[in-house]
């Protein structure tokens, strides 16, 4: 039985006078990963160029990046001002759930876009057929119902724990790790299966999109002429930078060593994929993009 109403977090601790800088530098971060991924959705929508497999999965995953920093970044801001910012233990979960779901939605339309790439340039004259209107739909539907489907079993577990006394996250949101820590009861059960889960739900997309990219790359190899090679490569480039990125990036953060003595670095850390990576994605896909870039330009003219 649950004991305690309110979980407070405490953010970045004392941050020496610098808490309004950050806040100033992150809020403008945030605004902008909006409006990024905005224009990217207006773009792809009214421009009839763009209404092709791959700037329908862009779409998609431009909608999942703004419900994901939105997830994270306002109480992360809030935590800038204020020390310890208490939030309810419904909201706690709440956020815990939709930062956990959306990651997994992140991770599973990574392997579907590279799966896209993979059939387009690997095997072109099936392209069509296989990633047609309806196989678009199909894999869009499964990817947002089996990220939101994923964490459903570790929040329940987690947030059927028995929290006694100590109610301080000493983090910017509700994340896995320091909300266990709380916990007075035995955390096994819970921590074998956030373990199942991510293998299956972070690792398993990973390893697909790895196995697609490395027949890309081998197939690009194989073409002759140096321009064939430079514009297959140009239709996946933006792509492998976001994979790369966001995987590097988790990596970093969920590889690192959890001893106490690292809790600090691994909070800075988060920011990492939680701020950093949503805010370069729209800049990627942009300035890396041709297509996109040509669509911005007649939209502004």
């Amino acid at each position: 039985m649950t004991q305690i109403t309110e979980f407070i977090l405490l953010g970045f601790g004392d941050l020496h006078g610098l808490q309004f800088l950050l806040f100033g530098v992150f809020l403008v971060i945030y605004v902008m990963t909006l409006m990024g991924n905005i224009v990217i959705l207006i773009v792809v929508s009214a421009d009839h160029s763009l209404h092709t497999p791959m700037y329908f999965f862009l779409g998609h995953f431009s909608f999942l990046e703004i419900g994901y920093t939105t997830t994270i970044e306002p109480m992360m801001l809030r935590t800038l001002l204020s020390a310890h910012v208490p939030i309810s233990f419904p909201s706690c979960a709440c956020q815990f759930y939709f930062f956990a779901a959306l990651v997994a939605t992140e991770c599973f339309f990574l392997a579907v876009m590279s799966y896209d790439r993979y059939i387009a340039i690997c095997n072109p004259l099936y392209y069509s057929s296989i990633i047609d209107y309806w196989g678009c739909l199909q894999l869009a539907g499964a990817s947002w119902v089996a990220g939101f489907l994923a964490p459903i079993l570790l929040m329940v577990l987690i947030f059927r724990l028995t929290f006694c006394a100590a109610n301080e996250i000493d983090h910017f949101f509700c994340d896995l790790k320091p909300i266990m820590k709380l916990a007075c009861t035995d955390t096994h059960v819970a921590e074998i299966t956030s373990f199942i889960c991510t293998f299956l739900f972070a690792a398993g997309p990973f390893m697909l999109t790895l196995t697609s990219y490395t027949y890309i790359i081998s197939t690009i190899l194989r073409i002759p002429s140096t321009t064939g090679k430079q514009r297959a490569f140009s239709t996946c480039s933006s792509h492998l930078t976001v994979v790369s990125l966001y995987y590097g990036m988790l990596g970093i953060v969920y590889g690192f060593p959890s001893e106490p003595q690292h809790e600090d670095l691994l909070k800075s850390l988060s920011l990492l994929y939680t701020v950093l990576t949503p805010a370069l994605n729209p800049i990627i896909y942009t300035l890396r993009n041709k297509d996109v870039k040509v669509a911005l330009r007649k939209l502004v003219q």
